[in-house]
């Protein structure tokens, strides 16, 4: 196992779409997710993409743990403690519904900053696992916005294109400041 580099907004390997993964079992794909979750754990992430790593296959590893929600879950979205960590190969998403939901993201290839990103709010996904057995979930709230901001980067797609509203991409250092000017402002319009 190692520790990979990873890759940075600007470079070529988060732009392009990423290949289908032909045999998800194959030694040099268990050697990848192996690295991809180490990778994941140092750098404290809740997901990770292969071409974050420089890896242009369609592989994401995500977890969705209570204490990453920006806000309390119910059980019926709460992360799976006996599945803590997914590994999802040539992923399908299907949207079960039009409704949205902003939330702040940041992203390993993004460091520094976070933004507010509209996201659906529930979906299906599907694809499979590392040892080839077949995955398909509902996944709703937190849960639903990982999957869709890791299976982005597979479409050369990072979460400041998704924004609606560009004066909502921070900097973490600047968040409490950015927050407490902006909490005035909404006082006075719900007042």
């Amino acid at each position: 196992m190692a520790i990979r580099k990873i890759a940075r907004m600007g470079h070529p390997i988060l732009q392009g779409v990423a290949k289908p993964v032909p045999d998800p079992t194959a030694p040099e794909v268990q050697a990848l997710v192996r690295d991809m979750i180490e990778t994941m754990i140092d750098a404290n992430g809740a997901g990770l993409a292969a071409p974050q790593v420089y890896e242009p296959w369609r592989i994401v590893i995500f977890q969705a743990p209570p204490e990453r929600a920006p806000e309390a879950v119910d059980e019926e979205e709460a992360f799976d403690h006996t599945a803590p960590l997914t590994v999802l190969i040539n992923p399908e998403i299907e949207f079960l519904t039009t409704e949205t939901e902003k939330g702040w993201e940041g992203c390993l290839s993004v460091p520094g900053l976070r933004g507010a990103v509209p996201r659906v709010t529930a979906l299906r996904y599907r694809g499979v696992t590392h040892k080839g057995e077949a995955i398909e979930r509902v996944a709703r709230g937190f849960h639903a916005r990982v999957v869709q901001h890791e299976c982005d980067h597979l479409d050369g797609i990072l979460y400041p294109q998704r924004m609606d509203d560009l004066s909502e991409l921070i900097f973490e250092s600047e968040a409490k400041a950015w927050l407490a000017a902006r909490r005035p402002a909404e006082e006075t319009e719900n007042g």
